[in-house]
């Protein structure tokens, strides 16, 4: 297994919640020890970057703030460039805005141009109805990933997928989703690391969004079953991973 660089998402793959995956940690030593670039790459737009550093840290990891790239990074590098000056209506817990608007997203609370959708876990009926509003009146909607749910240490939670299926009927919508498997995520992991983006492989548990990315960009994919996919799931789907594999703590003795 030779790759110039790994994407490795987070929930579910790293951690499921506030637990470690057992031998998480050895397998992020392992890719420092060889050299090997590596970015982790989160669909969770809950929290900004530096928070996400700060609880890598906290678990053990050696990582640095640019070593993490989250769909909100991605979703305001994209409004910042292909949406000039619009103004921006962010459903978003007040961290993630700050992180947005210290981008350089033009943050507004009334008559935006676009509705900008996290997955906030701040969430009040008031923000749904004014995005809900919006949208009526011609805002784009523009969502950070189209995550169904997000994995907790025992469960799952309500992610941000049926919310965009619910503006998306309410206003007659469709939304642009930026994360995961977008491109561009890619392509900006590549861009963090210094590599040619063909020459990068995906770690993840998810079909739909890990495992899909490499489907619609061409490179190889590690599907783990440490988080939500299961096998039934897998001979389920026509998405297919390059390797499966029980979790990441099975990688370094493939990288020998």
């Amino acid at each position: 297994m030779k790759y110039a660089g790994f994407m490795l998402d987070m929930d579910g793959t790293i951690y499921m919640g506030k637990n470690v995956i057992p031998g998480a940690r050895e397998f992020i030593q392992a890719l420092n020890e060889r050299g090997i670039p590596h970015v982790f790459l989160t669909n969770n737009s809950s929290k900004n970057r530096l928070q996400y550093y700060d609880k890598l840290v906290s678990m053990g990891f050696d990582v640095k703030p640019e070593d993490v790239l989250t769909s909100n990074i991605a979703t305001a590098r994209f409004v910042v460039t292909e949406r000039p000056g619009k103004k921006v209506y962010m459903v978003a817990s007040p961290e993630v805005i700050e992180e947005a608007k210290a981008m350089g997203v033009n943050i507004v609370e009334d008559d935006p141009d676009i509705v900008y959708l996290t997955f906030d876990r701040t969430i009040t009926y008031e923000k749904i109805n004014k995005a809900y509003k919006a949208l009526l009146l011609g805002a784009e909607l523009i969502a950070t990933h189209p995550d169904d749910v997000c994995p907790t240490e025992d469960i799952f939670d309500i992610d941000i997928g049926p919310f965009i299926r619910m503006f998306e009927q309410m206003c007659n919508t469709k939304a642009t989703v930026i994360g995961k498997p977008n491109r561009l995520m890619l392509e900006m992991a590549a861009g963090e690391m210094g590599v040619d983006p063909k020459e990068i492989v995906m770690v993840g548990d998810r079909l739909y969004t890990d495992i899909r990315m490499g489907k619609v960009t061409g490179i190889d994919t590690i599907l783990v079953l440490s988080g939500e996919t299961s096998i039934e799931d897998l001979k389920a789907s026509d998405i297919e991973p390059t390797y499966v594999l029980e979790s990441v703590a099975d990688i370094p003795k493939m990288l020998e």
